[in-house]
């Protein structure tokens, strides 16, 4: 369980701001950034990042089916994925971020395979952050999390379907020799853990054909 603090982002980066600009007025710059620190300390939240337990799953279908319900490329059945993962004791991670006693978002990594025999790698998702908890870091602490715990397993990598601009920043690539069948390259990433990359077709786990 780790426990993340918001809202010195801002303030970081006035710093950064201030520190390569030359200002007469400097002076006034830097009181106003540490009075905005105040505010910002008395009302940071604080988020616990943690492994899922049995009365978390009704929250995550919920979180999940909120946060993909406006997506137009969504066929609507990641919480049945997520459901059917963790019957056939696929869900390899899944770990929740929780503010103030409520579940707010959910990340899933589930064993992939590839069509050259090599093993310990995964898939990310499917992940959701709640729609009014969106753009608060949130989801990058879950996913940041999550491939440290990968890791630690002995993983050897991570692959995702996903939009590049948000994926790319988090170090995951567009891989040629890794192909996922039935989706544009450009929206197919992977991140290696190592320097070695396999060469094949992936495949995820049986439970992302789910449908009810």
């Amino acid at each position: 369980m780790k426990l993340y603090g918001f809202g010195l982002v801002l303030t970081e980066n006035m710093r950064n701001y201030s520190k390569n600009l030359e200002f007469k007025n400097k002076e006034f710059l830097t009181s106003s950034i540490r009075a905005l620190n105040n505010l910002l300390i008395s009302k940071e939240f604080k988020m616990i990042i943690r492994n899922e337990t049995t009365s978390d799953i009704e929250a995550i279908s919920k979180i999940t089916i909120a946060a993909f319900q406006n997506l137009h490329i969504s066929n609507h059945t990641e919480q049945f994925i997520i459901n059917a993962l963790r019957n056939a004791n696929a869900l390899t991670i899944s770990l929740v971020a929780e503010i103030e006693g409520n579940v707010v978002g959910h990340i899933a990594f589930s064993p992939i395979t590839i069509s050259d025999g090599s093993i310990d790698w995964y898939g990310l998702g499917p992940i959701s952050v709640l729609p009014e908890h969106q753009r608060k870091g949130i989801g990058k602490s879950l996913i940041a999390e999550g491939l440290s715990l990968l890791k630690k397993i002995g993983g050897q990598g991570c692959v995702l379907v996903g939009h590049p601009s948000y994926y790319k920043q988090l170090g995951f690539q567009n891989l040629p020799e890794l192909v996922y069948e039935g989706i544009p390259q450009e929206f197919f990433f992977a991140l290696p853990f190592t320097e070695k990359v396999p060469k094949g077709i992936v495949a995820f786990h049986e439970g992302f054909l789910a449908t009810a």
